[in-house]
């Protein structure tokens, strides 16, 4: 039966059941319309069964079609791994490669040079700043910033960037309030925090032996911006916790003011996840060396 089934039958099957639409997947595949309700239908006649259910207004998978499916996608999936693991050695980043990120212009570009100097890469990439862990599925490498320790996982972890970070408040808001001299003090004040990190409020520190501590902060101003964070400090909302490097010229005007307190805040880190394998597709570390040397984040 396998000899009589052409690859680019299922492979055009496959893209119309996950797009329920032979508009969008013609337009995924890059093939005309007729062409891939073409591959459906001989899929069909050689299969001796209905894949879906045609009306002018939708498409549905029939039973047999579910079946196939299910059936079928974890053989390609394995099959298309075996075919990158050959790759491996080979110093061309070649294949589909699956990125999720920050919506950050410095790693667009970098994205952007990657996939010009590889030509052979086909890009799939969606954004989040602050990805769950079981969003991370289905991609092969995945951007994120965090600060603190790092939560046990299967990944494996590559250090991109580490920022050093302060405690900033404008002017107006240390006249309105006492300026804090502990972390317990951060209770007090209004304070900006993370929308997704540990709930939301609490903020990271270090200690001198490099443990680090977590503080409850007062905070009604949740965001997940570096950029949001920082208007907000200025405009007297909060004391925001930033890297040094992208408030320079705030602190040089005046208009931020550095809060020191008995612990330092922890480094900020662009970390690349990527899974824990045997044999990993040569495209994923090129990608993760490039996105190192590439991004230059400057404040």
């Amino acid at each position: 039966m396998l000899e009589r089934i052409d690859q680019q039958w299922l492979k055009s099957f496959h893209c119309v059941y996950e797009n329920m639409s032979f508009k969008r997947a013609a337009e995924f595949l890059q093939l005309p319309t007729s062409n891939l309700s073409r591959h459906i239908s001989l899929l069909e006649e050689r299969l001796d069964t209905r894949l879906f259910d045609r009306t002018t207004r939708r498409i549905a998978p029939t039973s047999a079609g579910e079946q196939l499916y299910l059936l079928t996608q974890p053989l390609l999936n394995k099959l298309n791994d075996a075919l990158e693991e050959v790759t491996y050695h080979s110093q061309e980043a070649v294949g589909q490669l699956r990125i999720l990120m920050p919506d950050s212009p410095v790693l667009a570009s970098a994205v952007v040079s990657f996939c010009e100097k590889h030509p052979s890469i086909s890009l799939s990439c969606d954004t989040s700043v602050s990805p769950k862990e079981d969003l991370f599925d289905g991609f092969d490498v995945i951007l994120k910033f965090h600060r603190g320790n790092l939560d046990d996982t299967n990944l494996v972890a590559r250090e991109i960037k580490r920022w050093p970070s302060i405690v900033v408040g404008a002017p107006e808001l240390l006249d309105r309030y006492p300026i804090p001299f502990k972390t317990t003090d951060l209770q007090h004040i209004p304070c900006i925090s993370s929308l997704t990190a540990i709930n939301g409020e609490p903020w990271v520190f270090k200690k001198d032996s490099g443990e680090r501590i977590t503080q409850k902060v007062k905070s009604s101003f949740k965001v997940n911006s570096g950029h949001l964070a920082k208007t907000g400090a200025l405009s007297g909302i909060g004391l925001a916790i930033l890297p040094r490097d992208t408030c320079q010229s705030e602190l040089s005007s005046g208009a931020l003011k550095v809060i020191e307190m008995e612990h330092q805040p922890d480094d900020l880190v662009l970390y690349a996840f990527y899974a824990s394998r045997k044999h990993v597709a040569n495209k994923i570390p090129l990608f993760i060396e490039h996105i190192k040397h590439y991004a230059h984040f400057d404040g």
